[in-house]
């Protein structure tokens, strides 16, 4: 009966502490299951140094989605930004999208400056204004050499 009782406070830890790892990966792995809080949104950019998926979208200093996926398309000779946006919040197709920095040398991420004359954006549209990522490096480098 002992043995028993044993077995059983060690299977519900080891269980309890199972669903705890799953929970937590979800949580901190961003990963979206059953949820259609989001729709998707591309946009293409010629530089994108330093983007990372899952960076934050913001617009006017709120974050308002992440992005979900960066290709590589060749044929156009662009980098490909899928970005998950939040369904509450509409967008234009003149809305200019930017990749930003946090502070001087901090995480990239997506800035979106909304349109006001434009056409809705319906899910999986894409952003045609686009501004690239900004080299600190170069800046530097011209600056120094005097080529500014």
């Amino acid at each position: 009966m002992l043995k028993f009782k044993k077995e059983t406070a060690v299977g519900l830890f080891v269980l309890v502490g199972l669903v705890a790892i799953i929970y937590m990966s979800v949580k901190l792995g961003n990963v979206q299951l059953f949820t259609d809080k989001y729709y998707p949104v591309r946009a293409n950019f010629t530089d994108i140094s330093g983007l990372k998926i899952n960076a934050p979208v913001h617009m006017f200093g709120v974050e308002i989605g992440f992005v979900s996926t960066i290709t590589l398309d060749q044929e156009k000779d662009v980098a490909r930004v899928d970005m998950m946006i939040d369904k509450n919040v509409k967008l234009t197709d003149d809305a200019i999208v930017a990749v930003k920095t946090n502070g001087l040398i901090g995480d990239k991420y997506l800035k979106i400056a909304p349109g006001g004359v434009g056409d809705p954006v319906n899910p999986g549209d894409t952003l045609f204004d686009t501004q690239p990522a900004i080299d600190l490096e170069d800046l530097i480098s011209k600056f120094a050499f005097g080529k500014v």
